[in-house]
């Protein structure tokens, strides 16, 4: 690694370190040691199940909708496994680098999708994940107060989705003119054709296809709401082990506030963001008792790093490849 790239990891790496330190003491501070111990010691556990049923069953629709979005390229087995690799990858180093890890292993199967073709599907999975997020804050708004802070972020995330699709829509549209500028920019800078960027754009707009195609897109909807709705059955399951009766409301909007929280830099794992993105949108909701709503979104947290190591670690082996290996061909 050389001295730059070095010195960006350590900059990127004390900016997330920051932020988490930030957040763990928001939550310190408002921690009653007996109290928050007791919640956890008295939670009823067997909620626990279920609500890791539910999130398996959202991340075998989020496979199908990634398989949806390539064209039905890669065999199912091949994109749950894929897709379990990234979310754990995601959940060990900063920075979203499991989705180059994703981009990495569709290039080694059978038949290989370019990188450039997975990175864009994965854009537009992005922006519908975004979508499906906004609207659940919505959701919420109409019902409950919600933070001003979730506010302005639920007004920004819709403004970038939409505004997203429409950019990816146009360059989709106006593949030939896109295509006419790269050829044009590859006679006037030669390098770029050494760095065969025609091809790379041709593969990135390949991947866009899909959302010009009314079934395919209608579909990527329909298993992202679905996917979403999971999600939400197994956060509300989970409540109950922490209170006496779940909320669909609180579960929206905590499980938006957390979704937010893994877009800001942080250490991996998202430590300290995430469990304070969802005590905030309890707390707002009027959860008086913070080291309850601490002690869950530990729980929260910690449910769902363990469903994504057991499904990871599964997808590693599937995939026949070491995290060695992976970083390597990263």
């Amino acid at each position: 690694m050389d001295t730059v790239s070095w010195f960006r990891h350590i900059k990127v790496g004390a900016l997330g370190l920051i932020v988490s330190l930030v957040a763990i003491y928001f939550i310190v501070v408002q921690i009653n040691v007996e109290r928050f111990t007791n919640a956890l010691f008295t939670a009823d556990y067997r909620f626990l199940l279920p609500c890791m049923l539910f999130l398996v069953l959202g991340l075998v629709t989020r496979a199908i909708r990634g398989r949806v979005l390539l064209s039905n390229q890669l065999p199912y087995h091949r994109a749950f496994s894929i897709m379990n690799v990234a979310y754990l990858v995601n959940g060990i180093l900063p920075m979203r680098i499991g989705e180059v890890a994703r981009i990495f292993l569709t290039t080694r199967v059978e038949n290989p999708i370019p990188a450039m073709q997975t990175a864009s599907t994965i854009i537009v999975e992005r922006l519908l994940d975004l979508l499906a997020v906004v609207v659940m804050m919505m959701l919420a708004l109409t019902v409950a107060p919600v933070p001003q802070e979730l506010r302005y972020a639920g007004a920004f995330g819709a403004a970038m989705a939409i505004g997203g699709f429409i950019v990816l829509i146009v360059i989709a549209r106006q593949r030939q003119f896109a295509e006419r500028v790269v050829a044009w920019l590859t006679v006037k800078i030669p390098i770029l054709e050494r760095v065969k960027l025609s091809s790379f754009v041709s593969d990135f707009l390949n991947g866009l296809m899909p959302i010009l195609d009314l079934n395919a897109l209608s579909r990527a909807v329909l298993w992202t709401a679905i996917s979403w709705i999971l999600s939400t059955i197994a956060g509300y399951i989970l409540m109950f082990a922490f209170f006496p009766q779940g909320d669909w409301v609180a579960t929206m909007l905590y499980i938006a506030a957390a979704a937010f929280a893994i877009a800001v830099p942080a250490v991996p794992g998202n430590i300290g963001t995430y469990e304070a993105s969802i005590l905030l949108a309890l707390v707002a909701l009027g959860y008086e008792q913070s080291d309850v709503a601490i002690a869950f979104a530990i729980a929260v947290h910690a449910v769902n790093v363990l469903v994504h190591a057991s499904t990871g670690v599964i997808g590693f082996m599937r995939e026949g490849i070491s995290l060695s290996q992976l970083a390597s061909g990263v």
